[in-house]
């Protein structure tokens, strides 16, 4: 590796030695992706000969807390640059999703022109505009220049700050409490992970709730969905692990919800007062039953990550042999994992295509795939597409029915690689 380019990496990041959660000393690797570059740091082609910043991604588990974390923690203002090219409005799927868990707060809650709902890694304001439509006083607080801007031009008040608990004591007393916190896919990005959730603590009023979402371990572990791990995604959460955390804190985790995005995700409800339901405490039994609190049940799942990797190179390969053309969907970080363990790159596929505008022009890290706009297929009719936004698969095959009845076929890596079409 290039010195510069080594010495460089030391200075942007640090290897953890104790629990992001309870400080335990005792973390347990049991997944090693290797050194990969950072999954949303697009490359922009005229630098491309550039050497790229690369970092251990290593996955550990603490006996202590059953907590999931990586071991090596990126600067933050390196993860999330003025060039982060994530906005959650080009999804449908998000954008119903949100608008759907604002309905039910709203029916469950009365909230007016006196409440306050602030979400934490607010985007573009998508969920929050829900809130503002119906009158609803809120405000957005995200570290992303462009998304924090985007949310501002369409009427969400956003601060463009990192949420610390220092930030919320300064919030509480210029804009006082909130009656729901919102935090969505934020909560395994951050470094200080108990800042964050005593800065919620401090953030919720006497009744307020905080209403959280993040991907659930145990159906990454069950479908393999190693891709899902890179940088940016510090901790990967059981319910278990995220009962210790929040109690330590004064919050309690009242109410658990089990969702189908983003290959199984919870919503659980946090609130300064227990009043822990029958949905809780039986998902906190099964996943001790199963022993997703203890490390052997994750000494398997290499070899598993492996085998997939296998699978999939073997198949494009052999589809490559035959003659194929291939590209693939989604220049989502998850893609980024799964190209640069899996090795596959300009050698195996022409292009990627994602809807998003702004990664459009750009090139995948690691494997410096050119980025296009999804109506490209139609227009080039590559005979397979990777589908590396899997997660979205029914929105993705829904929009690509031309390409699908034009003979067009998809490749699904997780759980298993498959054809689809």
């Amino acid at each position: 590796m290039n010195q510069i380019l080594l010495h460089q990496r030391r200075n942007a990041s640090q290897t953890v030695t104790g629990c992001r959660s309870c400080g335990g000393t005792s973390l347990q690797p049991f997944l090693d992706l290797g050194y990969t570059p950072l999954a949303d740091r697009l490359i922009k082609p005229e630098t491309c000969e550039v050497p790229e910043l690369v970092f251990p991604l290593v996955v550990a588990f603490c006996p202590d807390c059953a907590l999931v974390q990586i071991l090596e923690t990126v600067a933050p203002e390196i993860l999330f640059a003025d060039a982060y090219p994530y906005y959650s409005s080009f999804s449908p799927a998000l954008l119903e999703h949100s608008r759907s868990n604002v309905e039910q707060r709203l029916a469950e809650r009365e909230l007016g022109p006196s409440s306050l709902v602030v979400e934490l890694a607010s985007n573009d304001g998508y969920l929050l505009k829900n809130y503002v439509e119906r009158g609803v006083p809120v405000c957005g607080i995200d570290p992303a220049d462009g998304p924090a801007a985007a949310a501002r031009k369409a009427g969400v008040p956003t601060l463009c700050e990192f949420f610390t608990e220092s930030f919320a004591r300064e919030f509480v007393s210029e804009h006082g409490q909130a009656d729901i916190v919102h935090a969505n896919n934020v909560l395994a990005h951050v470094a200080d992970t108990n800042g964050f959730v005593s800065g919620i603590r401090n953030l919720l009023k006497p009744d307020g709730t905080a209403v959280i979402e993040m991907p659930y371990l145990l159906r990454l572990i069950e479908h393999v969905e190693f891709d899902t791990i890179y940088h940016e995604h510090l901790c990967y959460f059981s319910l278990t692990a995220l009962d210790n955390l929040f109690r330590r804190h004064g919050l309690f985790l009242n109410r658990v919800e089990e969702l189908a995005i983003h290959g199984g995700s919870l919503r659980i409800f946090v609130e300064p007062f227990e009043a822990t339901d029958t949905g809780v405490k039986q998902m906190l039994a099964h996943e001790k039953a199963i022993g997703l609190d203890q490390p052997a049940y994750f000494t398997e799942f290499s070899a598993r990550v492996d085998a997939l990797r296998e699978k999939l190179v073997a198949l494009v390969e052999q589809l490559k042999g035959q003659g194929h053309s291939i590209a693939a969907y989604g220049a989502a970080a998850k893609g980024a994992t799964m190209l640069n363990y899996c090795g596959l790159d300009t050698r195996h596929l022409d292009f990627v295509v994602d809807r998003n505008v702004n990664k459009q022009g750009l090139l995948m890290p690691g494997a410096h795939l050119p980025i296009l706009d999804p109506e490209e297929l139609a227009k080039r009719r590559p005979d397979y597409v990777l589908m590396l936004a899997w997660n979205f698969a029914d929105e993705i095959l829904a929009q690509q029915q031309a390409y699908l009845a034009a003979g067009g076929r998809f490749i699904v890596p997780v759980p298993e690689p498959r054809i689809v079409g």
